[in-house]
C-alpha cells in the first residue's frame, strides 16, 4: 500500500513508539488519527509535529477498552476522513498484575486495553476497509506474547491475545485486508529503570543495545507498505529472543 493521501489511525499514538509510528506514517504521506486517553498535550504536540509533513492530523480522546468510546471515535474520524485505511493498535497499559491477585481492576483495565480496545477498533473499520477492498492493520505486542514475564500476567495474556487476533483477523479478514503485528524488545526504557537496569537489559540483546522507537515505526510502515505480507509478525529485539544463547549451548 502506498501511504500518500491514505489516513491511519494509530491508538496511544501520542507519545512513546506511538508517537514515533505517527510521525513515521504522516513522513511517508498518510493523514493521521492520534488517539490519546489522557496525554492531550502530548497529542497535541505529537499532531503538529505530523502537520509539518504536509499532511492532515487529528487528535481524539477515548479509552478504548469503553466499546462506546471507541464507536464516538470512529465516527468522529469517519466523519472528518471519510474512510480509515490503516489501524495500528498500539495503545496499552504496562502494569504490574502479579498472579494470584485481588486486584481485580488492574486485570480489567490491561487486558480490556489490550483485547478488547484491540477488537473494537478492528471490528468497527473492518467492514470499511473490505468495502473498500483495502485495508491494513498492524497491531503491536511484545517479547511476553511468546514467554512469561514475571508479575504481568495481564499484559503477558493481552499481548499473547493481540498475537492471535492477528492471525485470525488475517484469516478473516483475506485477500482485502493485511493484519500483521510487530513486537517490540528493549527500544524505550520504562521511567523507573535505574541506570544500572539499562545497562543491563542491554546485554540481554544480541546486539548490546537498545533500540529505538523510530525502529519500530519503521517496522510498522514495512509492513502496511509489503502487499504480500499477512498474518505475519516482525520481532524488533536486536535479537533478544536467542541473546540467551550468547555464552553457552544447552
Amino acid at each position: 500500500m502506498d501511504l500518500t493521501g491514505k489516513t491511519a489511525l494509530i491508538t496511544g499514538g501520542a507519545k512513546r513508539v506511538g508517537r514515533a509510528i505517527t510521525l513515521e506514517l504522516a513522513k511517508a504521506g498518510a493523514n493521521v488519527v492520534i488517539n490519546y486517553n489522557s496525554s492531550s498535550q502530548d497529542a497535541q504536540t505529537a499532531a503538529k509535529e505530523a502537520e509539518a509533513y504536509g499532511v492532515e492530523a487529528m487528535i481524539v480522546q477515548a479509552d478504548v477498552s469503553e466499546y462506546e468510546q471507541v464507536k464516538a471515535m470512529m465516527d468522529a474520524a469517519l466523519d472528518r476522513f471519510g474512510v480509515i485505511d490503516i489501524l495500528v493498535n498500539n495503545a496499552s497499559m504496562f502494569k504490574k498484575t502479579p498472579f494470584p491477585t485481588d486486584d481485580l481492576e488492574a486485570w480489567h483495565k490491561t487486558t480490556g486495553i489490550l483485547i478488547n480496545g484491540s477488537f473494537y477498533c478492528a471490528n468497527l473499520l473492518a467492514p470499511k476497509m473490505l468495502e473498500k477492498g483495502e485495508g491494513a492493520i498492524v497491531n503491536i505486542i511484545d517479547l511476553s506474547a511468546w514467554e512469561a514475564w514475571p508479575n504481568f500476567t495481564a499484559h503477558a495474556v493481552g499481548k499473547s491475545a493481540l498475537l492471535a487476533m492477528t492471525r485470525q483477523f488475517a484469516l478473516e479478514l483475506a485477500p482485502a485486508v493485511r493484519v500483521n503485528a510487530v513486537a517490540p524488545g528493549p527500544v524505550l526504557p520504562p521511567p523507573d529503570y535505574s541506570e544500572e537496569k539499562i545497562k543491563r537489559t542491554a546485554g540481554k540483546t544480541l546486539l548490546n543495545r537498545w533500540g529505538t522507537a523510530e525502529d519500530v515505526a519503521h517496522a510498522v510502515r514495512f509492513f502496511i507498505e509489503a502487499d504480500y505480507i499477512t498474518g505475519d509478525v516482525i520481532a524488533v529485539d536486536g535479537g533478544q529472543r536467542f541473546a540467551h544463547r550468547k555464552h553457552e549451548e544447552g
